[in-house]
């Protein structure tokens, strides 16, 4: 079920169309009008589109995998990491989609699952997550490879984010148990802005760093990690 809604407080959240296939921990990318839908429990394959109104079932992912990152929008979409099988088994995949199919990308330097990203399959930045410990580590994408960048000041995993490869937003997540604490990417350093109100793993977000949204998710320590 996708619910729509407002930013800053400003309208209601109303239900829009199922998906056709019912997944957990997948990833997203797009607007609220042409977005995607891929990956996610039980590490299947499955990605569909979204046009503002119903759902339809698009070219699979090439890797079936859950807790997967996502970005972009629905014509220029990347996602990385996550895990396939085994929880403990964090990999590097990286996918692109131009509308059409997923093609293989560059892999990342750190396997993790769980980690934020922003940009799309031209220009990204992924980082946090969780591959054994939680992670500092950020990597900047230029569609084709990844390269370390300056880490976070908070090691932690199933973020929010939002923005782009140059002006992003890493919200909350769990560190363990959970925090508030939100940095924004600048393209050269992190930077501890304003908190959250309330913590919360794995919450949904969007926007950019000037305007963004972050809803849901789990309160502190409802999902710990390995």
């Amino acid at each position: 079920k996708v619910v729509k809604g407002a930013i800053n407080g400003v309208g209601a959240w109303a239900s829009g169309g199922n998906l056709n296939v019912a997944v957990a921990n997948s990833g997203g990318a797009g607007t609220q009008t042409a977005a995607l839908n891929f990956g996610g429990v039980p590490n299947v394959t499955t990605s569909e589109s979204y046009d503002g109104t119903s759902w339809t079932e698009t070219n699979d992912l090439n890797t079936g995998r859950s807790e997967l990152a996502g970005s972009g929008l629905q014509t220029a979409a990347i996602t990385t990491g996550g895990y396939t099988g085994s929880p403990t088994t964090p990999v590097n995949n990286t996918e692109e989609y131009n509308g059409t199919s997923w093609t293989a990308g560059g892999a990342l330097g750190t396997g993790r699952r769980r980690p934020g990203i922003a940009g799309n399959s031209s220009a990204a930045i992924a980082f946090a997550g969780n591959n054994g410990s939680y992670l500092t580590n950020a990597e900047n994408y230029d569609g084709s490879s990844w390269t370390d960048a300056p880490t976070l000041n908070t090691a932690r995993s199933g973020v929010g984010s939002a923005g782009t490869a140059t002006a992003a937003l890493c919200i909350s997540g769990q560190t363990p148990p959970t925090t508030v604490n939100v940095e924004e990417w600048n393209g050269s350093t992190w930077t501890e802005i304003n908190n959250v109100n309330r913590s919360r793993d794995a919450g949904g977000s969007g926007g950019t760093v000037t305007t963004a949204l972050f809803f849901g998710g789990e309160p502190a320590g409802e999902n710990t990690e390995y």
